[in-house]
């Protein structure tokens, strides 16, 4: 279940190389938490809403307006979902590393491929909750109740831990390898 996020786990995350990176090399992972910070605001904009709709201070237009409005949101929105065949752009931010990033870091040897693969899948679990909280907070608004709340509030919650601790890794794990391997765009 999405909301049971167990593999968040690090014991499970598989362990980048250290570098020794310069100080004009870290640049590029310092840019990329610059990026999640943004990601990591959204986040807390997301649980305000919540606490709004459940005092009664939001109609559905309102959910609507203001959630695709945060650029996570309206990003995914914008460029597709991940299902089907074919994994389409859904992110800008996740499509660059997913279709630019990952796949340069992952040809850089067998631990980096490992770490890759696992930060796509945390992308396509990101996006997972992030749409059953879009629609977690529409019931809410058409349907007030203690219930629909609750259950806006779990998903919420997995999600908050889900993206922050995805957040940390893919800092922690490929920041330095951007700029010691000069992949950026």
């Amino acid at each position: 279940m999405l909301l049971d996020i167990s593999f968040l786990d690090d014991s499970t995350r598989p362990s980048a190389p250290k570098l020794d990176v310069t100080p004009d090399q870290k640049v590029y992972g310092r840019h990329l938490k610059m990026i999640h910070d943004h990601l990591r605001q959204n986040t807390g904009m997301l649980r305000g809403l919540i606490d709004e709709i459940m005092a009664g201070h939001k109609t559905p237009e309102q959910v609507t307006e203001e959630t695709e409005a945060l650029a996570m949101v309206s990003n995914y929105r914008r460029f597709g979902n991940l299902c089907g065949q074919h994994c389409q752009v859904v992110h800008t931010h996740h499509s660059i590393e997913d279709a630019g990033f990952f796949p340069a870091l992952s040809q850089k040897g067998e631990a980096w491929k490992k770490v890759t693969d696992r930060l796509i899948a945390e992308h396509e679990v990101v996006h997972a909750l992030l749409v059953k909280l879009i629609d977690a907070l529409n019931t809410l608004v058409r349907t007030p109740s203690q219930a629909n709340f609750e259950a806006a509030v779990d998903i919420n919650d997995a999600l908050e831990r889900v993206l922050l601790s995805h957040l940390g890794y893919e800092e922690e794990s490929i920041g330095d390898a951007l700029g010691y391997f000069k992949i950026w765009a």
